[in-house]
C-alpha cells in the first residue's frame, strides 16, 4: 500500500509593491481622518498607508491602536501604561472605534485613487509586550506565556484587519510591524516595575521565532521597522520579512559618522535581496528649503559605499520620512510626503541627479 504524496508546503507571498514606490511611516498631525487619508492617497499613489492620528488621544496612540486589534484580550489605561484587564472597557472600545473611522476614511480615499497596494502599520509583538502591563504591574514581557498569548492574539486580529482592508480597498496589503523597543528587549535594557532592575534579555532565537510565526501566519508582505541608531538588522534578516525599515538619517548609518558594522549590516540585508524602507526625510521642518536632490544623495552615497549600483535603489529602497510626522506642522507633513514621493521617482532614474561617478554590482 503506497503512501499518499505529501502536500507541498505553501510558499509565502511573492508579490511586491512597484519599483519607485514611496510611503509614510504612519502618524500624521491633526485629528481629521478623512483629510489625512485623502492627503496620503494623493501624495503616495503607489503605496498609500493607513494614517494614524495620535493627537486624538487615548486609543489613537500606537499601543492603544495595537490593543484595539487584540482578539480575546483586553487592556485599559492606568496612570503608568496600558494594562491587561478582564474585559473590554471604554479605552479599548475607543481604540476600536477610532480604527473603524480611519478605515472608513481610507476606503473613501482609495475609492477615488484606486491604488494597487496599501500599507497598514501596527506595533509589533515585542514592543507591545514591552509596553503593556500585566495586572501585577509588571510588563507582559516578564511572562513568556503572556508574550505568546499576546503574539497569537495580535496575529489573529491583524489577519482580520488585513482581510478587511484588502476587501474594502481592492488593493494588496503590506503590513508594517513597528518594533522601536526590540533592541532594548534583546539587550535586557528595559527597567522593571520597581525601577531598580531590568527585565532579563530575550534570546535572539526566541525573538526571531515569534516574529517569524507572525509573519508566516499573515500571508502578506510584512516589513519590520526598527528605528534607532543601531537597528538589529542581523537578527531580523531571516524572519521571513519582505523588507526592513530603518531611519537612514541616523549617525551610525549616514555620513562621516557611519559605523562599519552598521554599514555591513545594511549591505547584508541588500545582499539577501531584502529591500529597506529608508527613512530619509526629516520629521520636522528644517527651517530652510530642502530639495529632493539633497536627500537623494544620502541614499546614493549609501549605495555607493556598499558597492550597489544606484539603479537598484528603485527595487532595494522605499523612501519614507525618518519617523512619524505626528509632531510636524501640517504644511511640513505634506511637504515630507511630497519629498518622499519624489525620492521614489528619483530612484527609478538616478542619472538625473548630478553626482560623482559610481561603482556598483
Amino acid at each position: 500500500m503506497s503512501a499518499a504524496p505529501e502536500e507541498p508546503e505553501e510558499e509565502g507571498p511573492t508579490e511586491r509593491w512597484p519599483a519607485g514606490a514611496a510611503t509614510g511611516v504612519g502618524s500624521l498631525p491633526g485629528t481629521d481622518p478623512r483629510e489625512a487619508a485623502a492627503t496620503v492617497a494623493g501624495e503616495f499613489p503607489l503605496l498609500p498607508h493607513l494614517p494614524e492620528l495620535p493627537a486624538r488621544g487615548v486609543g489613537a496612540d500606537p499601543v492603544g491602536r495595537a490593543a484595539g486589534l487584540l482578539v480575546d484580550l483586553a487592556v485599559e489605561v492606568v496612570p503608568t501604561a496600558w494594562r491587561v484587564t478582564a474585559r473590554p472597557g471604554k479605552d479599548h472600545r475607543r481604540a476600536v472605534d477610532l480604527l473603524r473611522a480611519d478605515l472608513d476614511a481610507l476606503d473613501e480615499a482609495c475609492d477615488r485613487t484606486r491604488p494597487d497596494w496599501v500599507k497598514v502599520q501596527v506595533v509589533g509583538p515585542w514592543t507591545l509586550a514591552a509596553s503593556v502591563e500585566l495586572a501585577s504591574g509588571h510588563r507582559v514581557l516578564t511572562d513568556r506565556g503572556a508574550v505568546r498569548e499576546f503574539a497569537v492574539s495580535l496575529t489573529e486580529g491583524l489577519r482580520a484587519h488585513v482581510a478587511e482592508v484588502a476587501e474594502r480597498t481592492g488593493a494588496h496589503v503590506v503590513v508594517q510591524l513597528d518594533e522601536p523597543r526590540l533592541a532594548a528587549v534583546l539587550a535586557g535594557a528595559l527597567p522593571t516595575a520597581s525601577g531598580y532592575g531590568t527585565v532579563r534579555a530575550v534570546p535572539e532565537p526566541e525573538a526571531q521565532d515569534t516574529l517569524r510565526d507572525m509573519i508566516s501566519a499573515l500571508r502578506v508582505p510584512v516589513t519590520v521597522r526598527v528605528p534607532g541608531d543601531r537597528p538589529p538588522l542581523r537578527v531580523l534578516r531571516d524572519v521571513g520579512a519582505a523588507a526592513l525599515g530603518i531611519d537612514a538619517t541616523r549617525p551610525s548609518i549616514s555620513g562621516d559618522t557611519a559605523l562599519p558594522a552598521a554599514l555591513d549590516a545594511v549591505g547584508e540585508v541588500w545582499d539577501a535581496g531584502l529591500p529597506l524602507f529608508l527613512g530619509l526625510v526629516p520629521v520636522r521642518d528644517p527651517g530652510e528649503p530642502l530639495e529632493t536632490a539633497t536627500l537623494a544623495r544620502r541614499a546614493f552615497d549609501l549605495a555607493d559605499r556598499l558597492g550597489f549600483d544606484r539603479a537598484r535603489l528603485a527595487e532595494l529602497a522605499v523612501p519614507t520620512p525618518a519617523g512619524g510626522l505626528a509632531r510636524a506642522t501640517p504644511d511640513w507633513a505634506r511637504r515630507a510626503m511630497e519629498l518622499s514621493r519624489d525620492l521614489g521617482r528619483a530612484f527609478t532614474d538616478p542619472d538625473e541627479l548630478p553626482g560623482t561617478e559610481q561603482t556598483g554590482r
